[in-house]
């Protein structure tokens, strides 16, 4: 790694898994004082929360501010052990707000009290049972084809994952109407996928509007606790693009970015444009698989195990540091 810069990337809601960061809580230090800082900052036991099982993980109040911990941890972990050190930062919609802490541009307790309060507006916006979301999938995705066909209808157009995956977001109501839509405008030498996704809640649609105001008074108290200029080194959901050093504009941005399209295909070369090298953090690894598609690698480091084989020599006897 030495002389390269590096880019770090983390995944959002959807990642969570029972057992995700337990490695590095075991093993190092610094990663389980983070997990301990967000105990004292939320007020119930976040370690116990990512690694009992508790089924809770899953609800999105508590699935937001677990990953934030999970990516934070493994981040520092890699830090002290390895003298890990990116330069820039990108995240997948709630991954965005574990890049802005990384960037320093965040602080932790902030972001935790922040994707916590995010998570019980987006569940509170939409009842259980009436929002959905799907990947449409194909090597040919046509976006303003597929914008087009399904505008009259209580859908948009949620993610920009990658050259061969979009992502809508809607009424669950609308789905099955969406879905005949979409094949039938699909080439039959290039099949299209529609793969429905776990989720009950149409993030990044129209339908997180309704929560705007209440999120936007909750990152106003943020403006003074922000450093901007750390915000520059990491891309914006929204835009597309990196962020300005205008605190104003990035509380806009990450108030846009509920209701908004998620960018990540223009995220995504605008890292690569910038690092030499890039890697994804977080307990699961979906951003890897959007990087081949643009021809860039992206090397994925879920557990404390595959950090070794990454980093250390082959032989090297690694011991516990947290004690």
């Amino acid at each position: 790694m030495e002389g390269k810069s590096i880019a770090v990337v983390f995944p959002g809601q959807g990642s969570q898994r029972a057992g995700m960061g337990r490695d590095f809580f075991d093993d190092v230090l610094k990663s389980r004082e983070t997990y301990e800082e967000a105990t004292k900052i939320l007020g119930w036991d976040v370690a116990d929360m990512c690694f009992s099982g508790d089924e809770r993980l899953n609800l999105t109040e508590y699935a937001q501010p677990c990953i934030v911990t999970t990516e934070i941890a493994m981040l520092r972990g890699l830090q002290s052990l390895y003298g890990f050190d990116p330069i820039y930062f990108g995240g997948h919609s709630l991954g965005e707000y574990s890049a802005l802490v990384a960037a320093g541009a965040m602080p932790l307790a902030e972001a935790l009290r922040i994707t916590q309060l995010r998570g019980q507006l987006m569940q509170k916006a939409s009842p259980v049972g009436e929002g959905a979301m799907a990947a449409v999938i194909s090597d040919g995705l046509d976006i303003e084809r597929l914008d087009d066909a399904i505008k009259d209808l209580p859908m948009d157009i949620a993610n920009v994952n990658s050259t061969r995956q979009i992502v809508i977001s809607g009424q669950s109501s609308a789905m099955t109407e969406v879905e005949e839509r979409l094949k039938g405008m699909a080439d039959q030498a290039d099949p299209l996928r529609f793969v429905p996704l776990n989720v009950s809640v149409p993030f990044h649609s129209r339908f997180m509007e309704t929560i705007k105001g209440s999120f936007t008074d909750t990152l106003a108290t943020l403006s003074k606790k922000l450093k901007p200029e750390n915000a520059r080194r990491v891309t914006s959901n929204f835009s597309g693009f990196f962020h300005s050093d205008s605190r104003n504009e990035i509380i806009d941005r990450l108030v846009a970015q509920l209701s908004g399209t998620v960018q990540w295909k223009k995220n995504m070369h605008a890292l690569a444009a910038h690092a030499d090298l890039i890697y994804e953090v977080g307990p699961g690894r979906p951003l890897r698989e959007f990087f081949k598609t643009i021809g860039v690698t992206c090397s994925s480091i879920t557990t404390l195990q595959s950090a070794r084989r990454m980093f250390e020599p082959a032989g090297k006897v690694t011991v516990s540091v947290a004690g």
